[in-house]
């Protein structure tokens, strides 16, 4: 490999056969024209801007909802030694039923009753229009549940999966029938309890056997479908007929939500800012980027947090599983039907990417569509996907897709903020300078105050286990 360096003799010969000024010498002279520092961690950012940003100035919002009676339906956890699974007893709480029991050595009898059992793909867990007498809870797999429609076809009422169950109303009903047909979608491990097992266990202690009372008691309140005390209306009647009266109940203790924030704490020295500001000021681009990187793990905090992020606060009842494991226009059907005026979904690049290969595979075609003056690659039904970076992706390259439904009006998803804050940057973001050091190095506490509330719990849907590759 030969040298690119020239020798000080080749260098006096090329001078002297030179006729003009070389432009390694004139570039001595001249200014360069720079860019401003760039930032690959930039995204588009569609959750900041789609969401819509309500004033908080006293730091907290509450949201007041209609008293619903609807308890528990969690996710339950389970725990393995090798093949062996249990249920964690207090985790049984999870169950609508048991909601309300404080005693742990209960919960540990009821957990004692179930046995595992293993079913291959294919296998009937339950069939059609026989005895309810089992209670199941899914340790791990999917299961498929098949109703029969009106003309006596197979219908797919949905998929439940790891840590939710069926058969629970075996717990309070003495004669029952299954309405549906369970079927294992792939290997499944479940837990199941006999309803002879909870009866024995109902006899032998006044704790639980009152607490079924005083469940089936509540269960025969009048309720909506969704489980909100039911308001009395009277229609289609004639003359004077007498009207029932009603109210409307609250929820006793509303959720309150807490601005959270994001921080941190720049420093430049005194000697750059004064010194190197021209053609760029120094402190400007560091608090350009900064803020930028702020603003990203906002959007990220609020997908991901555990109190107040999208992801762990969709409502139970909210999440579905993918029929096969990659997104299918049929799992995205039937996000669109589980809530009204569905705005956008947002999904990871790669999800959108798996989406589009089963459009192609089915021949169908996910138009683009224009939002904010931008073109949008690909959506469904008219509702655009919009891409985040931000859904986290499993080790076993599996991911969500959120359906969001915003804004206070619609009872939707609604972002929160406090503006007017003292040395504010940006809405909802300050900048406040700490002092100089005895390095003579300038720090500056650059904060952001945020939060997300969801209104009624059908404002978001979130699809889960979605396979990135099949």
């Amino acid at each position: 490999m030969t040298s690119s360096l020239k020798t000080p003799e080749e260098l006096q010969e090329e001078h002297q056969k030179r006729k003009s000024l070389s432009t390694a010498a004139a570039r001595n002279l001249a200014h360069t024209t720079k860019s401003v520092p760039q930032m690959q961690e930039i995204t588009s950012r569609w959750l900041l801007r789609k969401l819509p940003w309500v004033e908080v100035n006293g730091g907290t919002y509450r949201v007041n909802r209609r008293m619903t009676y609807q308890l528990g339906d969690g996710r339950i956890t389970f725990t393995n030694t090798g093949a062996t699974v249990q249920v964690v007893p207090v985790e049984l709480r999870e169950l609508a039923l048991l909601t309300a029991i404080e005693d742990e050595e209960l919960l540990g009898a009821i957990a004692g009753r179930f046995v595992q059992q293993e079913f291959e793909p294919g296998q009937s867990i339950v069939e059609f229009g026989s005895m309810a007498d089992n209670l199941y809870l899914i340790a791990h797999g999917k299961v498929d549940k098949i109703g029969v429609g009106a003309y006596g076809d197979p219908v797919s009422l949905g998929v439940l999966a790891d840590g939710q169950t069926f058969g629970e109303q075996i717990l309070i009903e003495d004669e029952s029938i299954w309405d549906y047909t369970a079927r294992a979608m792939t290997a499944v491990t479940l837990l199941v309890m006999p309803r002879t097992a909870f009866r024995e266990l109902t006899a032998n202690s006044d704790l639980l056997r009152n607490h079924v009372e005083n469940f089936r008691n509540k269960a025969r309140r009048p309720q909506n479908k969704h489980g909100e005390a039911e308001i009395a209306v009277a229609a289609g009647h004639k003359g004077e007929h007498p009207l029932d009266g009603t109210y409307v109940d609250y929820e006793l203790a509303p959720r309150e939500y807490e601005l959270s924030v994001a921080q941190t704490v720049l420093r430049v020295h005194t000697r750059v800012a004064d010194l190197y500001n021209e053609p760029m000021n120094q402190l400007e681009q560091q608090l350009r980027l900064t803020v930028e990187a702020l603003r990203e793990r906002q959007e990220h905090e609020l997908i991901n947090n555990r109190e107040f992020g999208l992801l762990h606060n969709a409502d139970l009842r909210q999440r579905i599983h993918t029929r096969g494991g990659p997104p299918t226009p049929d799992d995205f059907d039937e996000l669109l039907s589980m809530r009204r005026s569905t705005k956008f979904f947002l999904a990871h690049p790669k999800a959108i990417a798996a989406f589009g290969r089963e459009c192609n595979s089915r021949g169908i075609y996910a138009p683009p569509v224009e939002m904010d003056g931008h073109t949008v690659p690909v959506s469904w039904r008219g509702v655009p996907i919009l891409p985040s970076s931000k859904i986290p992706v499993s080790d076993t390259h599996t991911t969500s897709i959120l359906a969001m439904r915003v804004g206070e009006q619609d009872q939707g998803v609604i972002g929160l903020h406090q503006t007017g804050l003292p040395d504010e940057y940006q809405p909802g973001l300050n900048v406040r300078f700490m002092g100089i050091s005895e390095e003579a190095i300038m720090s500056y506490l650059v904060s952001a105050y945020f939060s997300a509330a969801i209104l009624v719990p059908d404002a978001v849907g979130v699809l889960e286990h979605v396979e990135l590759s099949h």
